[in-house]
Protein backbone atom coordinates (compact mmCIF):
# COMPACT_ATOMS: atom_id res chain seq x y z
CA UNK A 1 0.00 0.00 0.00
CA UNK A 2 1.48 3.53 -0.88
CA UNK A 3 2.50 5.59 2.01
CA UNK A 4 1.98 9.60 1.90
CA UNK A 5 5.81 9.66 1.43
CA UNK A 6 6.26 8.09 -1.74
CA UNK A 7 6.55 11.07 -3.73
CA UNK A 8 8.96 12.90 -1.05
CA UNK A 9 11.55 11.68 -2.77
CA UNK A 10 10.75 14.02 -5.91
CA UNK A 11 9.28 16.73 -3.92
CA UNK A 12 12.79 19.16 -3.54
CA UNK A 13 13.51 18.12 -7.29
CA UNK A 14 9.94 19.33 -8.28
CA UNK A 15 10.71 22.58 -6.16
CA UNK A 16 13.81 23.29 -7.44
CA UNK A 17 12.48 22.59 -11.15
CA UNK A 18 9.84 25.15 -10.40
CA UNK A 19 12.35 27.62 -8.95
CA UNK A 20 14.59 27.39 -12.32
CA UNK A 21 11.72 27.68 -14.17
CA UNK A 22 10.47 30.85 -13.00
CA UNK A 23 14.04 32.34 -12.97
CA UNK A 24 14.72 31.37 -16.27
CA UNK A 25 11.14 32.82 -17.20
CA UNK A 26 12.04 35.92 -15.28
CA UNK A 27 15.45 35.74 -17.04
CA UNK A 28 14.58 35.64 -20.28
CA UNK A 29 11.87 38.66 -19.60
CA UNK A 30 14.70 41.24 -18.24
CA UNK A 31 16.72 40.31 -21.14
CA UNK A 32 13.61 41.17 -23.75
CA UNK A 33 13.06 43.87 -21.91
CA UNK A 34 16.85 45.43 -21.85
CA UNK A 35 17.42 44.79 -25.65
CA UNK A 36 13.69 45.66 -26.86
CA UNK A 37 13.18 48.59 -24.00
CA UNK A 38 15.32 51.62 -26.24
CA UNK A 39 13.29 50.92 -28.93
CA UNK A 40 9.66 50.02 -28.10
CA UNK A 41 9.41 51.30 -24.14
CA UNK A 42 11.23 54.30 -23.45
CA UNK A 43 11.97 57.52 -25.28
CA UNK A 44 15.05 59.11 -26.81
CA UNK A 45 15.68 61.53 -23.21
CA UNK A 46 15.08 58.88 -20.94
CA UNK A 47 17.02 56.22 -22.84
CA UNK A 48 20.19 55.94 -20.85
CA UNK A 49 18.50 55.61 -17.69
CA UNK A 50 15.94 53.27 -18.32
CA UNK A 51 18.68 51.10 -20.19
CA UNK A 52 21.03 51.27 -17.71
CA UNK A 53 18.58 49.96 -14.76
CA UNK A 54 17.00 47.14 -17.27
CA UNK A 55 20.62 46.25 -17.61
CA UNK A 56 21.44 46.27 -14.04
CA UNK A 57 18.24 44.59 -13.00
CA UNK A 58 18.84 42.04 -16.26
CA UNK A 59 22.18 41.45 -14.95
CA UNK A 60 20.82 40.81 -11.20
CA UNK A 61 18.42 38.54 -12.99
CA UNK A 62 20.83 36.41 -14.36
CA UNK A 63 23.10 35.99 -10.96
CA UNK A 64 19.94 34.22 -9.59
CA UNK A 65 19.34 31.91 -12.21
CA UNK A 66 22.38 30.76 -11.71
CA UNK A 67 22.12 30.57 -8.34
CA UNK A 68 18.78 28.78 -9.33
CA UNK A 69 20.44 26.31 -11.66
CA UNK A 70 23.20 25.35 -8.80
CA UNK A 71 20.45 24.59 -6.34
CA UNK A 72 18.28 22.52 -9.11
CA UNK A 73 22.02 20.91 -9.58
CA UNK A 74 21.97 19.80 -5.83
CA UNK A 75 18.24 18.75 -5.72
CA UNK A 76 19.08 16.15 -8.28
CA UNK A 77 20.01 12.12 -8.20
CA UNK A 78 23.59 11.41 -8.79
CA UNK A 79 22.94 10.13 -12.24
CA UNK A 80 21.13 13.07 -13.60
CA UNK A 81 23.44 14.95 -12.11
CA UNK A 82 26.54 13.60 -13.74
CA UNK A 83 24.88 13.63 -16.97
CA UNK A 84 24.14 17.46 -16.91
CA UNK A 85 27.21 18.45 -14.97
CA UNK A 86 29.17 16.47 -18.21
CA UNK A 87 27.39 18.21 -20.85
CA UNK A 88 28.04 21.78 -18.99
CA UNK A 89 31.71 20.38 -19.28
CA UNK A 90 31.65 19.64 -22.82
CA UNK A 91 29.53 22.68 -23.56
CA UNK A 92 31.93 25.04 -22.15
CA UNK A 93 34.99 23.37 -23.68
CA UNK A 94 33.36 23.68 -27.17
CA UNK A 95 32.72 27.07 -26.36
CA UNK A 96 36.05 28.32 -25.13
CA UNK A 97 37.73 26.40 -28.53
CA UNK A 98 35.16 27.84 -30.63
CA UNK A 99 35.49 30.92 -29.01
CA UNK A 100 39.59 30.91 -28.99
CA UNK A 101 39.34 30.09 -32.44
CA UNK A 102 37.32 32.94 -33.71
CA UNK A 103 39.31 35.34 -31.74
CA UNK A 104 42.68 34.07 -33.10
CA UNK A 105 41.32 33.70 -36.77
CA UNK A 106 39.71 37.48 -36.40
CA UNK A 107 43.07 38.73 -35.03
CA UNK A 108 44.83 36.99 -38.34
CA UNK A 109 42.71 38.92 -40.45
CA UNK A 110 40.76 35.85 -41.37
CA UNK A 111 37.35 36.70 -40.79
CA UNK A 112 35.10 39.20 -42.79
CA UNK A 113 32.05 39.33 -41.05
CA UNK A 114 30.65 39.60 -37.25
CA UNK A 115 29.25 36.90 -35.35
CA UNK A 116 25.67 37.91 -34.26
CA UNK A 117 25.08 37.92 -30.24
CA UNK A 118 22.25 35.03 -31.00
CA UNK A 119 24.11 32.36 -32.73
CA UNK A 120 26.76 33.05 -29.77
CA UNK A 121 24.36 32.36 -27.60
CA UNK A 122 22.17 29.56 -29.38
CA UNK A 123 24.90 27.34 -30.50
CA UNK A 124 26.13 26.49 -26.49
CA UNK A 125 22.48 25.92 -25.69
CA UNK A 126 22.12 23.34 -28.91
CA UNK A 127 25.43 21.68 -27.51
CA UNK A 128 24.35 21.17 -24.20
CA UNK A 129 21.12 20.00 -25.50
CA UNK A 130 22.76 17.14 -27.37
CA UNK A 131 25.43 16.80 -24.93
CA UNK A 132 22.25 15.97 -22.51
CA UNK A 133 20.90 13.67 -25.15
CA UNK A 134 23.98 11.46 -25.61
CA UNK A 135 23.93 11.47 -21.55
CA UNK A 136 21.24 9.88 -21.06
CA UNK A 137 21.45 7.40 -24.09
CA UNK A 138 24.88 6.15 -22.67
CA UNK A 139 23.21 6.15 -19.45
CA UNK A 140 20.08 4.30 -20.03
Amino acid sequence: MPTPDDGAAYRGQNRATLRLFLWTAAWLATVAIARFGPELLWDAATQQVWSSVAIAIATLASIAWIAAFARFLREQDDLWRKILLEALALTLGISWIAGLGYALADGAGLVTGDVELGVALVVPGVIFTLAVVAGRIRYR
